[in-house]
């Protein structure tokens, strides 16, 4: 129902002119640097751009964005580079696409539709394939009006049948618009009992990871900041890694051995990006969970990127609409190697306390990375001296698979241990605490 962009293996990219609008001229920077991320966006989703234009407007036009000196400008400009497809980085409403489709004569999408199809094209798990497909059939149902302008010609009928008799029937564009709203309808329903089977699945997998009391670190931030790279440095985990935008798309989970022999789970995650679809927050929020699930987020951030402020900041962002605003953060500054602005790496420490400097692909820093991760964690544990009965030894391996066991011994039938245990787990076994330090 929805026009895809398809390209052919070996076949010649459909060429799309992108712009960006700014209503402050001391924005404009910003704007130019949004448009080079779009760029990667457009160049990730399968299509070539041609040019990217800044576009300043005083006044803001409710029917199409742009002033109609732009729209012919811009018209021409895309005749002369044979631009099939026109690309705004703002979200565009329905409205507005219909009406500058008509205008410009040619496709008009925007950045929430690239970024949908993008990760359409990526999703590789049931669970991210559903969330995305969710995510479109919403995108889709305010839009119908677009997808059938060329039924616009409503001839009207007569005739009978069921529930027929007399009068005029709506014209085939209106009937089969209608047709669609009750299908997507029921496609919405359809793919949210089907999030429900698998958020449940998910929900169990969680609740066995928490009795299990290991402890939990999610690997956040902003796409291509490094994630994966780093759970495959640390864990040899073999995750998918690409030079482009949302490259991991379903989380993947790690154990990993701290130096000091401390198990714990690593976590890598979706990529965030600035002006995220709140579509695809509310799609994909059964998956960002994993954040909130946490006990420790790694927010990782592309030090070597200009923009690496406001990448951290779109991160913590999402975040906060995500409720997971105050949970304990590592700031990870990665790629430290290919960092030019030394002083951004000074003004991130500032801005963000537990910070530390490593090189995700050359393996620098992970001494420093971990000494943090311990110091962390020791916060949330406590040293105890327990006195458990042989027969209630199913605590006793508990507290060997998650404790750091200081020292063990024996009196009469009972198992006397000195050991250093997550605070959740001294609180389970509080009958058993003799006394703490």
């Amino acid at each position: 129902m929805k026009k895809h962009v398809e390209t052919e293996e070996g076949s010649e990219l459909k060429k799309a002119l992108l712009i960006s609008v700014y209503k402050n001229s001391s924005l404009k920077n910003v704007c130019i640097e949004h448009l080079l991320e779009l760029e990667l966006l457009v160049e990730t989703f399968g299509l070539k751009t041609v040019r990217k234009e800044p576009c300043f407007v005083r006044k803001y036009e409710a029917s199409t964005c742009i002033t109609s000196g732009k729209i012919e400008e811009f018209t021409q400009l895309a005749n002369e580079l044979d631009a099939e497809f026109i690309i705004f980085d703002d979200e565009i409403t329905p409205g507005q696409q219909r009406n500058l489709e008509k205008l410009f004569g040619r496709s008009v999408i925007d950045r929430t539709e690239v970024i949908l199809g993008v990760f359409a094209q990526r999703a590789r798990t049931k669970e991210a394939r559903l969330q995305v497909e969710l995510a479109q059939v919403k995108y889709q149902a305010p839009r119908l009006k677009r997808l059938w302008t060329h039924l616009s010609r409503q001839g009207g009928t007569s005739g009978g049948g069921a529930g027929g008799g007399g009068g005029h029937l709506k014209g085939e564009g209106e009937k089969q618009i209608e047709i669609d709203r009750r299908l997507l309808k029921r496609d919405v329903e359809k793919l949210q009992n089907e999030i429900k089977e698998v958020k449940a699945m998910r929900e169990t997998q969680r609740s066995f990871r928490v009795k299990a009391g290991i402890p939990i670190f999610a690997i956040i931030g902003y796409t291509n900041a490094g994630k994966s790279t780093l759970l495959n440095a640390l864990t040899d985990a073999d995750v998918f890694v690409e030079d482009k935008l949302f490259a991991t798309l379903d989380t993947t989970t790690r154990k990993f051995e701290l130096v000091n022999n401390q198990e714990i789970l690593l976590i890598d995650t979706v990529g965030f990006i600035r002006k995220l679809p709140h579509l695809l927050v509310a799609a994909f929020k059964s998956t960002l969970e994993e954040s909130l699930q946490a006990d420790i987020l790694l927010h990782i951030i592309d030090v070597s990127h200009h923009m690496a402020e406001e990448q951290a900041a779109a991160t913590l962002e999402v975040l906060t609409e995500l409720g997971a605003e105050n949970k304990t953060i590592i700031t990870v500054l990665n790629k430290v190697d290919k960092c030019e602005d030394l002083s951004m790496i000074a003004r991130l420490k500032v801005l963000y306390p537990r910070t530390v400097s490593i090189s995700a692909l050359k393996k620098i820093g992970f001494e420093e990375l971990q000494e943090l991760m311990i110091q962390e964690l020791n916060k949330r544990r406590r040293i105890v001296n327990l006195q458990i009965p042989q027969s209630a030894y199913g605590a006793v391996s508990e507290v060997m698979k998650v404790g750091h066991i200081i020292n063990t011994d024996y009196s009469d039938n009972d198992v006397i241990l000195k050991v250093e245990i997550p605070i959740s787990l001294a609180n389970k076994l509080e009958r058993y605490i003799v006394s703490t330090e």
